[in-house]
């Protein structure tokens, strides 16, 4: 329920992210790429 996730931090706003053991500059690419491609919507 939504104020068991608001209690824990986890807002409708949060972003969580994952990530693996990737390149440094690739991680980077993909995430500018996808604030970019977002911001256009």
């Amino acid at each position: 329920p939504k104020e068991d996730r608001e209690r824990r931090g986890v807002t409708d706003g949060l972003l969580r992210l994952s990530v693996g053991i990737e390149d440094c500059d690739d991680l980077i690419a993909d995430l500018r790429q996808a604030i970019e491609r977002s911001a256009r919507r």
